[in-house]
């Protein structure tokens, strides 16, 4: 079986002998709500990880996967039609794109149309009007799409903080399964009913497509309390900086909507920092959560195991290791480096101390050859899994997504038309292939990512980080390179869904070699102002233009 993870993580895997990896292998697609790369197998030495560590082991690991925008709907809806949040005019969670923008062929609606039995278990589309109330159902799977009953008890107050405590709706909540509604979790659920599946069709003649949605960790924090001695609170440091970044404008951030209602949060009586909040930050930038185009909110795991393939011993060797981090001056003295980076934006560009993440290193990978550092996005996906089921797509031409139809939310194309078949991403086999054989290949020059709000200001009315349609009034386009994550805020018009590069409101620009954690805007350094004008005309120009030439010229006609 092939089995990818990602967004918040995705593992392809695919269940299969030699012979089926060429033919029509069974796939399962992992999917972990708001997992974030602090994985054993992306370096990091605090996380307990012992399951996807044993899986990447005998996969390829991406280190640099984006998704198109850090949010459920618009995320998930964008991965599984391999369509940019633009095209399919979802940015919220109250839009269905068969009706809003066109009759998009999603990833498992084309294996059904081509033999196999696909499946949803758990959270795999976002459920609701985003998904048209049914997960795109009967379009997408054979068999009705299942959701834990237990789900309807996710805000439930059931968290205590001692045994004489008040039942609350707490943001973290270890609890005593054995206490719960029905007496589980709704992740328990979702694994028990995957198990039932595999086992009742591994040996169907018709290969499968399972997807399976975990909803951890997303929030709340509710998980069994035996997991608490696997994650000790002495492990684990404050994130530094844990300061705002520096020079970045408010149209950036966000309300702490995630946190403000909880009840374990609100007894500490906090103050919270001016209405903001972006990424999945667990601190980074004095934030917590998605909802943001910083790199620790659209920079996600991804995991692909093909067997006989990924796991050939023959090619294993030792990965080498990078521990370079910020050096002892930065780590130790968070104000002198604040201190001279603000000397550099007059002068001198900053040289102090790299910040190259071990997560490149991939630590607790012991096999050579199964980590690659080229730039990927969730859009590749579906052309990847297409390409392995021997059902490949062409990428889509311009006036396949932008020209051919109006962008009037008035002129809708019907969802009985089905719009030519082709994707917004690229298969990624030939760069799997080139990894296996320690070889690199040109790639992508960037990943596209993009986030909307109602106002230069943070407001809760309307909801900055997760604003209507009718509210987005900026976007929030954002590309990162291998270097480089630049971010430009400008107006948009959401009657047309059209932005207006002719004005730039904000603009980010954070320099990776040595500010991997985004906390120094240097967009207004005089050093990297040709820098910025190459970032600023290949982020308008489209994702298109960073593609590998030979991959630009395999489009649909």
């Amino acid at each position: 079986m092939f089995a990818v993870t990602c967004f918040n993580f995705v593992a392809i895997t695919l269940t299969c002998n030699a012979a089926a990896v060429v033919a029509r292998p069974n796939i399962l697609l992992i999917i972990v709500d708001d997992l974030r790369t602090t994985l054993g197998c992306y370096g990091d030495v605090n996380a307990y990880t012992p399951n996807i560590d044993a899986l990447a082991e005998d996969s390829v690991v991406f280190t640099e996967a984006f998704a198109q925008q850090a949010l459920c709907a618009p995320s998930r809806n964008s991965f599984l039609t391999s369509r940019r949040p633009d095209t399919l005019r979802l940015y919220d969670f109250y839009n269905y794109w068969r009706d809003e923008a066109g009759n998009y062929t999603t990833l498992p609606e084309h294996l059904k149309n081509n033999g196999y039995t696909t499946m949803s278990i758990g959270k795999v589309f976002h459920p609701g009007i985003s998904s048209n109330g049914s997960d795109d159902s009967p379009y997408s799977w054979t068999e009705k799409p299942f959701h834990p009953y237990t789900d309807r008890y996710k805000n439930a107050p059931v968290c205590r903080t001692s045994s004489q405590s008040e039942a609350a709706t707490n943001l973290i909540c270890p609890v005593r399964v054995s206490t719960m509604p029905n007496k589980t979790l709704p992740d328990v659920e979702t694994l028990r009913e995957a198990r039932k599946f595999i086992h009742k069709h591994r040996k169907d003649s018709d290969p499968f497509f399972l997807a399976v949605g975990f909803q951890k960790p997303h929030v709340p924090f509710k998980y069994p309390k035996r997991y608490l001695k696997y994650h000790p609170i002495w492990k684990f440091k404050v994130p530094k900086p844990y300061l705002w970044p520096e020079n970045v404008n408010n149209v950036s951030y966000n309300p702490w909507t995630d946190l403000r209602w909880r009840k374990d949060v609100a007894r500490l009586k906090l103050i919270f920092p001016w209405e903001r909040i972006p990424g999945w930050a667990l601190g980074e930038h004095a934030v917590w959560s998605k909802y943001s185009n910083f790199d620790v909110a659209v920079h996600v795991p991804l995991i692909i195991s093909i067997p006989t393939v990924t796991s050939d011993t023959d090619n294993y060797s030792a990965i080498p290791t990078d521990h370079t981090r910020y050096n002892a001056q930065i780590t130790n003295n968070v104000t002198e480096y604040v201190r001279k980076y603000k000397e550099n934006l007059s002068g001198v560009y900053i040289q102090q101390g790299r910040n190259k993440s071990t997560r490149n290193s991939a630590l607790h990978l012991k096999k050579h050859c199964r980590v690659t550092e080229a730039t990927v996005e969730l859009v590749d996906i579906f052309p990847t899994v297409a390409d392995l089921a021997g059902v490949p797509i062409p990428i889509c031409q311009i006036n396949d997504t932008d020209d051919d139809r109006s962008h009037s939310r008035n002129v809708l194309i019907s969802r009985k038309k089905t719009l030519d078949l082709c994707g917004e991403g690229i298969t990624l086999l030939p760069l799997i292939k080139s990894t296996l054989e320690c070889q690199t290949i040109p790639w992508k020059k960037a990943a596209f990512s993009q986030y909307p709000r109602p106002g230069i200001q943070p407001t809760l009315r309307p909801n900055s980080d997760k604003p209507r349609l009718k509210e987005i009034n900026i976007m929030g386009y954002s590309l990162k390179t291998s270097d480089y994550r630049y971010t430009a805020w400008i107006p948009f018009a959401h009657e047309t869904c059209k932005p207006d590069w002719d004005i730039i409101i904000a603009e980010e620009l954070y320099d990776h070699r040595i500010d991997r954690a985004e906390d120094f805007n240097i967009e207004a350094s005089p050093k990297m102002l040709k820098t910025k004008e190459y970032l600023r005309a290949l982020l308008k120009d489209g994702w298109r233009n960073a593609l590998p030439k030979y991959q630009n010229r395999n489009t649909t006609s």
